[in-house]
């Protein structure tokens, strides 16, 4: 931190995800309140701890979002969403048999154990598991929970390369991992599941009829 309570601009390390070195040097600083960019299944994200409200703010500024836009978590197995989850939704079984893991974030009641800067104060979570093996083996080795967004500065593209993204966020994070494009390219659906009838907030790489199949009384909302 500068004496104004900013993150200093650090030196970005690249590994690529083959490296022996890459998932340990991740574990090292995501446990030292650092910030870690990986490939998952739709787009490169960046993850911090996410019950250190510290880690979390440094998330923040990294990405230079709005502390108002909530910070989603992903999991590496369905059993981890009943840490950070209180009073799981009816359909949450049969939407995570089925689309998990992949492409599709679920809004959820927040667990009181999740610090408040994850939620921004709000009373939900989005949560996901990635398909992406390398994100769900850091994911599992940091605990079964990292907080984790899109690696880019708000506003920008989000990136389907380890290149882009530390175009974007070079100086801000710690490290990046390089795994080769993302497989899919597109961001998350988004699912709102607290709501009765359930309501599409995003499309993304699921087609709204085949998450109907599932959610016969889905709502599209994601057309504004």
């Amino acid at each position: 931190m500068n004496e104004g309570g900013t993150p200093r601009r650090i030196a970005t390390r690249a590994l690529s995800a083959d490296d022996a070195e890459a998932l340990p040097a991740a574990l090292r600083i995501l446990r030292s309140g650092g910030t870690v960019v990986f490939p998952t299944d739709t787009v490169y994200g960046v993850g911090s701890d996410p019950w250190s409200p510290e880690a979390v703010a440094r998330l923040y500024w990294v990405k230079q979002r709005p502390r108002e836009m909530a910070i989603p978590l992903l999991v590496s197995a369905p059993h981890h969403v009943e840490r950070v989850v209180s009073d799981l939704p009816d359909a949450f079984q049969r939407v995570a048999a089925r689309f998990w893991p992949g492409g599709l974030t679920l809004v959820l009641p927040r667990h009181p154990a999740v610090p408040h800067i994850v939620t921004a104060g709000g009373p939900t979570i989005a949560v996901r598991m990635p398909g992406h093996p390398l994100a769900r083996a850091l994911i599992e080795a940091a605990g079964g929970v990292l907080a984790v967004t899109s690696a880019n500065r708000s506003g920008n593209p989000a990136p389907v390369t380890a290149e882009a993204a530390r175009a974007d966020l070079d100086g801000r994070v710690d490290l990046v991992i390089d795994g080769g494009a993302s497989p899919c390219g597109v961001a998350s659906a988004v699912i709102d599941l607290v709501r009765t009838p359930p309501r599409q907030l995003r499309a993304g790489g699921i087609p709204f009829a085949a998450l109907r199949v599932v959610l016969p009384d889905l709502v599209d909302a994601s057309r504004g």
